[in-house]
């Protein structure tokens, strides 16, 4: 968690010539906020796509499926404004909560020749498979069946 933007940072910096996307979740973002600074101060023009569920969705997830819903400091109630937090570091931001609004808000980041801050509201309850549980090992799918009706592995 907070690896994704720093990551970014680091790919850009490695191919100056790339369009690159940092896609995080909000509390992940709120970890590295501080990167903002050196995107800004090197003009990296990073695209950052927040998936913003209001939780630390993956805690949340693992609370509720291996600890029987007991959910401890997992809620994010607050986020700050994506478009204020930007132009605090001179560039643009914007927070879309309608499917509808994503692909003109995706065209407008692209098409930035700078920074650009996305904030995706999306839905607080979707769960994130493969997952692995505590102990478990990486090699077995664990989840629901895959779309299709194909098989586990």
């Amino acid at each position: 968690m907070g690896f994704g933007l720093p990551a970014a940072i680091g790919a850009q910096f490695a191919r100056p010539d790339k369009l690159v996307f940092s896609i995080c979740g909000d509390g992940g973002f709120q970890m590295s906020i501080p990167e903002l600074a050196t995107i800004a101060s090197h003009g990296l023009p990073i695209k950052i796509i927040v998936m913003n569920n209001g939780y630390l969705g993956m805690v949340r997830q693992w609370q509720t499926l291996f600890y029987n819903n007991r959910l401890s400091s997992v809620e994010l109630d607050c986020f700050p404004d994506a478009e204020k937090l930007a132009a605090a570091y001179g560039f643009k931001g914007r927070t879309i909560d309608k499917p509808w609004e994503l692909a003109p808000a995706l065209e407008e980041a692209v098409e930035s020749l700078v920074p650009y801050l996305l904030n995706v509201k999306v839905s607080p309850f979707e769960s994130v498979y493969p997952m692995v549980p505590a102990g478990g090992a990486s090699t077995k799918w664990s989840g629901p069946a895959p779309a299709g009706g194909g098989a586990r592995k």
